[in-house]
């Protein structure tokens, strides 16, 4: 069974990012680079990685005009990413124009929409002039996805019961904001365990910090990996 752990490779430079990575098995997780380390590092790190054996989720949520997220989505592509995101608020015409530019490639990367960061409440949307929950605004932007030909939704756990509901089984859910129990939830103010998560129909885990800062993060795989496989297999025999 593939495991469905991305890790959140939430670091400052290549050294220390590859000193934590040399640990690792492309068969135990799956593998984030965000803002941070792509920034500091450049494109280098995706293609190291890629040929150690990990599928690389290249998390750096394009929102731009619709021809300059079509010209990125295709350069990161050649990358030969597994998956990359775009903002579902930058439109259908931004989202249908990054679609149309992976379907030329022979191994097209999964494309996914991010919708309301898992960091922001309700009362912080309310702010930007969003009069909706950040559920009903999550359940908005993932229609909105799925009629732009995208493959799924990056979302917080809290809200993939409701969206497994309304998008069925083949629209993927990719969940950040994961924490195991008894591991402090830090900036995130939507988080569930790994459990959890899988129970509410999430396809893919991303866990950062509680792994990476971890004094033990092989065990803490491990222990994750488990649990997930045992929620999976406890849901298949239901």
């Amino acid at each position: 069974m593939s495991s469905k752990l991305i890790i959140a490779l939430d670091f400052p430079e290549a050294n220390k990012a590859m000193q934590f990575v040399n640990q690792l098995s492309p068969s135990d997780c799956k593998l984030k680079i965000g803002f941070e380390l792509f920034i500091s590092v450049g494109p280098e790190i995706v293609r190291q990685l890629i040929e150690k054996g990990f599928d690389i989720f290249l998390d750096l949520k394009f929102h731009d005009i619709p021809n300059t997220v079509a010209s990125v989505c295709k350069a990161a592509a050649k990358l030969d990413v597994w998956m990359m995101n775009v903002h579902a608020s930058g439109g259908s015409e931004m989202m249908s124009a990054a679609v149309e530019a992976l379907n030329g490639f022979e191994q097209r990367p999964k494309l996914i929409a991010v919708s309301v960061l898992t960091s922001m409440t309700d009362d912080q949307l309310q702010q930007l002039g969003v009069n909706a929950t950040a559920k009903n605004q999550v359940a908005r932007l993932a229609k909105l996805a799925e009629q732009s030909g995208l493959d799924g939704m990056v979302c917080s756990a809290k809200e993939a019961l409701l969206l497994r509901q309304l998008m069925g089984e083949n629209f993927l859910l990719v969940t950040p904001g994961i924490r195991p129990l008894g591991v402090d939830k830090g900036d995130q103010s939507r988080v569930m365990t790994p459990s959890e998560a899988i129970k509410a129909g999430v396809d893919y885990i991303v866990v950062g910090r509680p792994i990476t800062q971890s004094n033990q993060p092989l065990q803490m795989i491990a222990e994750i990996n488990a649990e997930l496989i045992e929620t999976s297999l406890g849901l298949n025999n239901i």
